[in-house]
């Protein structure tokens, strides 16, 4: 499996040349958009992305033996050769995806009006203007000449020349003890007023093939109140270690940041700008999901699991705004796909399960439980026994996992002999942490 992991380094004393570098690759990339856009019956035509490029190189660079039907040299003169053919394979992949979108969506609406519906979509537009960063390739673009120090080609002005950037030491550093792989070359980057080069490596990651009898997976549950609670799990169903993933200090921050928000919101309007404030809420928000991922893949590392088992999260319903804020804060699609890959680089796997009614049932199997009102991540089963729902949710969420893995590998009439014995088997969405213990006990 292929994984490829970027790293960037911060360019010390940024020169103003840098803006206009970003400025013209960005204005030649808006430009053969628009070029692109027209002539795309002819350059769909290209049996690969190869002779794609160099047919849409054509339509816009003349040389001896081809001139160009469009005015691109003088437009963008001693434009450099590699960020002519960068700023192409941008602009070709911007005009691929809206070519693509108009189709599903002119298929959406003849298949809507066929049947005599309504069909209200919009139709999607091409958008011309595109934050786009220029690659610097080697030896046209970039030179390294030390390991801090690099020289790379930008426009001043007048013209394309050459320019010394200094490199953060402690980004080096990092760089040096992470890259593993193929490396590609650098991209030019900019993040507020701050400039950086975006090093990226492609590397060959085997995932591990452990079988199912003995495999040790790490079952997360993912919540608003505590971020993460996670349990690792062996086949037979016994749970050796249990671990709660939480930033309290920072949560609290953020809890009183958008009661602020919400009382500035009130006097200002719905649509005010409260520019820092967001700032803050949001700088908090990607320290809590940052450390959250960084905390799910260390425990998976250092317990040797083989899998990091999530649930399918989807909500709908109005709620009130205090939670509805919260909700929308949390990441909780982005913290299982940066989990995902940061798990594939050390060879874990990743899966999901269905969320639907793992924190309602008790892992024991004694039915629903009630929720705590006065706190929710708390509950009480039929028998009485109180327990963390939220550790409860995670048991049942690493059962599921075994339970669809081991249909899998047996046949389907060993399957209903199974479910003759284990009946909650008939449903996923019924099993439970008690259903797979059952389950090993009968294969």
């Amino acid at each position: 499996m292929e994984i490829t992991n970027s790293y960037k380094a911060k360019i010390l004393k940024v020169n103003k040349s840098l803006d206009q570098t970003l400025f013209i690759y960005r204005q030649a990339v808006s430009v053969l958009i628009s070029v692109f856009n027209r002539e795309w019956t002819y350059l769909k035509t290209a049996f690969n992305k190869e002779d794609s490029n160099n047919k849409a190189e054509h339509l816009v660079h003349s040389t001896i033996n081809n001139t160009a039907p469009y005015e691109f040299d003088s437009l963008f003169y001693k434009f450099p050769s590699y960020l002519r053919r960068s700023a192409i394979s941008d602009a070709i992949g911007i005009v691929s995806s809206y070519k693509s979108n108009l189709d599903n969506y002119n298929e959406a609406r003849y298949n809507a009006i066929s049947k005599g519906k309504k069909f209200q979509k919009k139709a999607p537009s091409l958008q011309l203007n595109h934050f786009k960063c220029p690659a610097f390739y080697k030896g046209n673009m970039y030179e390294q000449i030390s390991s801090t120090i690099a020289k790379i080609k930008i426009y001043n002005g007048l013209d394309w020349v050459w320019f010394i950037v200094n490199l953060r030491q402690q980004d080096i550093t990092y760089i040096k003890n992470n890259k593993k792989g193929k490396a590609f070359s650098p991209i030019l980057e900019k993040r507020g007023k701050a400039f950086y080069l975006r090093f990226a490596f492609k590397n060959n990651v085997k995932l591990k093939t452990t079988k199912l009898k003995e495999q040790r997976i790490l079952a997360v549950d993912l919540n608003l109140n505590t971020s993460a609670v996670c349990s690792l799990l062996n086949f037979n169903g016994t749970v050796t270690k249990r671990f709660f993933i939480n930033q309290p200090v920072e949560k609290d921050r953020q809890i009183h940041l958008l009661k602020r928000l919400r009382l500035k919101q009130k006097q200002g309007g719905k649509y005010s700008t409260i520019t820092k404030l967001w700032a803050k809420i949001n700088n908090l928000n990607t320290e809590i999901v940052n450390k959250t991922i960084n905390e799910i893949v260390k425990l998976a590392y250092n317990n040797n699991a083989d899998v990091i088992v999530f649930e399918y999260l989807e909500f709908k319903g109005k709620r009130y705004k205090s939670i509805s804020q919260r909700m929308q804060m949390w990441a909780k699609r982005t913290i299982q796909l940066k989990v995902e890959h940061k798990a594939h680089n050390y060879g874990i796997r990743v899966n999901r399960v269905n969320a639907q009614n793992t924190s309602a049932l008790a892992y024991d199997g004694s039915g629903k439980v009630k929720r705590d009102v006065t706190n929710f991540s708390n509950c009480t089963f039929t028998t009485g026994k109180k327990y963390n729902c939220d550790l409860n949710a995670s048991y049942n969420i690493g059962s599921r996992y075994y339970i669809r893995e081991i249909h899998k590998t047996i046949s389907e009439k060993k399957w209903s002999l199974m479910k003759a014995k284990v009946p909650l088997l008939e449903r996923r969405t019924q099993c439970t942490l008690s259903t797979l213990i059952s389950l090993v006990a009968v294969l």
